[in-house]
């Protein structure tokens, strides 16, 4: 009878464990090196460069002076800034409630497969490849008045009578516009993230709550929604900062009219900066936003993450 014996490798000796770690090291540092070279080159320095900015008096042409911290003060008497954030605040809020509202209708629309719902899922989903610009456009020359299709079909439907300009007739229409080309062109896109989450949600867990006789309300509020808090955190998330950071939009739409009344924070920040040239006070404005950002995140991420 023949035994065969497998013979183990040789372990190393002690003093070369921590050469061998030491050599692990250095590897994932290489790795990791091009990425953290391009987050340090065009994230960390030009936010930095943006901070030091804010802290002078920096015009588009001439040298830099230091005015800390006159372009923070000067905000508070800034009344198309206090317009503005009054605006992206109330858009945050429609465009949030509705687009979250839309986008979960249809993922739960499409979530158990069968005929047809391929086609569906992705008909919902074809908006989110056309440019935001583009679509932005889009929908300019569909709300036209002049060469615009919306006007002359709500005409031959008795909808509407005589003159309607969508986009800068008043502020109600002006952002009705806006709030519907994002819910056009974002629903699909976060319906695939809610879609995503409602999938992964065992079946298993709802066969036994409707042995137990659960309704379908109850079987969205005790099961559907607290197992879909983390996707709900991050969809909520990409909607409010979205919405905060809203230009294309309102740029190519409404122009901030009629009367600022349209006018984002974003743009007020590109009009400091290109247009009064007056790059410390853009800068400025930046950096309190992306202060309000981090912190209404890390809230918002910690409140919605939360095990109930």
């Amino acid at each position: 009878m023949t035994v065969l014996v497998t013979a183990r490798p040789a372990e190393a000796p002690p003093a070369a464990r921590p050469r061998r770690r030491r050599a692990r090291r250095w590897a994932g540092a290489l790795y990791a090196a091009p990425t953290a070279f391009m987050v340090g080159m065009f994230f960390l320095v030009p936010l930095g460069l943006v901070a030091w900015m804010s802290l002078h008096h920096w015009p588009l042409l001439g040298a830099p002076e230091l005015n800390a911290p006159e372009n923070y003060a000067g905000m508070a008497d800034d009344e198309l800034l206090s317009t503005a954030v009054w605006f992206t605040l109330k858009y945050t809020v429609i465009v949030t409630i509705l687009l979250f509202a839309l986008s979960f209708g249809l993922a739960l629309l499409v979530q158990h497969p069968g005929r047809g719902i391929g086609l569906l899922r992705t008909a919902y989903f074809i908006p989110a490849a056309v440019g935001f610009a583009s679509a932005s456009l889009l929908f300019l020359g569909m709300l036209s008045d002049e060469i615009g299709p919306v006007n002359r079909i709500l005409e031959s439907l008795g909808l509407l009578h005589g003159y309607v300009s969508w986009t800068s007739g008043s502020s109600t229409s002006a952002l009705s516009s806006a709030v519907g080309l994002v819910l056009w062109r974002f629903a699909g896109f976060n319906m695939l993230i809610l879609l995503t989450g409602l999938q992964a949600i065992p079946v298993e867990v709802y066969e036994a709550a409707r042995l137990d006789g659960a309704s379908r309300w109850q079987l969205f509020r005790r099961i559907t929604v607290p197992l879909m808090r983390p996707t709900i955190a991050l969809v909520l998330t990409l909607m409010v900062t979205g919405s905060l950071l809203a230009f294309d939009q309102f740029w190519i739409l409404t122009r901030g009219g009629p009367d600022n009344s349209t006018t984002s924070l974003v743009m007020v920040i590109y009009r400091k900066a290109f247009i009064e040239l007056d790059l410390g006070s853009a800068a400025a404005i930046s950096v309190v936003l992306l202060g309000v950002l981090v912190v209404f995140n890390v809230v918002q991420l910690a409140v919605l993450r939360r095990r109930g």
